[in-house]
């Protein structure tokens, strides 16, 4: 789901005395750039309707009719008005589709030398009739960021890369299914969650107690060819010169289970119980396993922490990068703006410059050092840093999200696992934020920039209470 390629539905409004050539043109210039973008749609061609556009009763039962037939690929809606269009016919349209899909509206901008009666669009006055309608038939919608705009600007491409990525975040969250590996640590309050929620919504959990994953792998020989396939895979992705062998052939075995169950089920990501049982009954962190995965795409967190798990994947969607999960560690000294991001190490490949397999330190104070390989442990360079949190709000009965951008940074930092240092503008009032409205420490994140996308897609199509920490 996550590279899935998008594909919009796409409506030309128009109004017949406004002249033809702006329709004509427009059509053109606009699936140029959906060309261009490598995004898929489906349009009323000219023959169906005259110039393939929209604005009588009958031209929006054509084309609703289109859209219908192609329900299962379309992920989106685009409303393009190269003139004034027809409020009723965009809205009638989109209604006997019978379509639930994120819809961008696009107008035109008129030409100040153009205000003759061959090239006037009065586009920018007809958007607002739309976006009128649609909200009188309610139907949740997004604008562009200028109000008119040419398609072919790096304005509207930017208004359409967002929106495509609005659209996988809508399509893939509410579709989701989770899988819940184990029990959550019984000091782990923090991490509980309401599965009745999460249902309502549409997200799916699955369940495996994780004596049946750990007695599936006691089970598995050294020599199956899955195993020594997995055991590949994991040599390739990361560095195990420091690392006893045997450690990671279990690896391997949990690795080979925990894929066929997922396989099995047509599960999009997990949550791993690891501390302590693992380490205990076992003998292994699970955490460069959990890094392969998000690595894919098909992320994985820590503490069976589900909600962490929906949070990395709505990331996932929103960038096409993969996700971590993080616990916001620690003060980065006096610098109210900086803090350190941590854990034992399960973060993906593409957050390290370089990175090896190793033991979880501190885990080794108390379960021993020869029961903790497993984890993957480097430094994020410096770029672009996006971080969300969902969480069921079981007290009121809803879910709810935070989501914002920083930087990491490149500023020193003397210590071990899967570590970055990050500056967030008005640190102190987000963790406010979080203290005072009783979200998790844990928090997910990315490589990337898409607080918008995700505020978008909570608070307008999921209609999610979302704090947007704005840079």
């Amino acid at each position: 789901m996550v590279n899935e390629k998008i594909t919009l539905g796409v409506i030309f409004g128009n109004r017949d005395f406004f002249p033809d050539g702006l329709i004509t043109e427009g059509r053109a210039q606009l699936l140029g750039v959906l060309d261009e973008l490598g995004i898929g749609y489906v349009v009323l061609d000219p023959q169906t309707t005259p110039l393939g556009a929209v604005e009588t009763w009958e031209h929006a039962k054509a084309c609703a009719a289109l859209f219908r037939q192609h329900a299962d690929r379309i992920a989106g809606i685009l409303v393009s008005l190269p003139n004034f269009g027809d409020e009723k016919g965009v809205a009638e349209a989109i209604k006997l589709s019978g379509l639930r899909v994120p819809i961008l509206v696009q107008a035109f901008p008129d030409d100040l030398d153009k205000f003759n009666l061959e090239r006037r669009r009065d586009a920018f006055c007809g958007k607002i009739s739309v976006c009128n309608n649609l909200y009188q038939y309610g139907y949740p919608f997004s604008v562009t960021e200028q109000h008119t705009v040419y398609p072919n600007t790096d304005a509207f491409k930017a208004d359409l890369r967002k929106f495509v990525a609005v659209c996988r975040v809508v399509k893939g969250l509410p579709n989701a299914r989770l899988g819940a590996v184990g029990a959550r640590p019984n000091a782990f309050n923090t991490t509980r969650y309401s599965e009745k929620l999460l249902q309502a919504f549409g997200i799916s959990v699955q369940t495996i107690d994780l004596s049946v994953v750990l007695g599936r792998a006691a089970r598995l020989e050294d020599g199956d060819p899955k195993v020594q396939a997995k055991l590949d895979a994991i040599r390739a992705y990361v560095s195990t010169e420091n690392v006893p062998p045997p450690a990671v052939v279990k690896q391997a075995k949990l690795g080979v289970v925990i894929e066929d169950w997922m396989d099995e089920l047509d599960i999009d990501a997990t949550a791993i119980q690891c501390w302590d049982s693992l380490q205990h009954n076992y003998g292994v962190n699970v955490c460069t396993l959990m890094s392969m995965m998000s690595q894919k795409l098909m992320p994985s967190a820590c503490e069976v922490d589900i909600t962490g798990t929906a949070s990395m994947y709505a990331l996932s969607l929103a960038s096409g990068k993969p996700s971590a999960l993080v616990d916001w560690n620690n003060n980065y000294g006096d610098d109210p703006d900086k803090c350190v991001l941590f854990h034992c190490g399960n973060w993906a490949h593409d957050f390290f410059d370089e990175v090896k397999m190793a033991n979880a330190e501190i885990l080794a104070t108390t379960l021993g050092t020869e029961n903790t390989y497993g984890t993957v442990a480097g430094r994020t360079p410096a770029g672009p840093f996006g971080y969300a949190r969902i969480t069921t709000d079981d007290r009121h009965g809803r879910i709810k999200a935070y989501v914002g951008d920083g930087e990491f940074v490149d500023d020193p930092l003397d210590t071990f696992g899967s570590r970055a240092v990050v500056r967030v503008p008005r640190l102190q009032e987000l963790m406010r934020y979080v203290c005072k409205n009783g979200f998790e420490h844990h928090a997910a994140m990315t490589t990337a920039h898409v607080a918008d996308v995700l505020a978008e897609a909570f608070e307008t199509y999921f209609g999610w209470e979302t704090y947007y920490h704005r840079a």
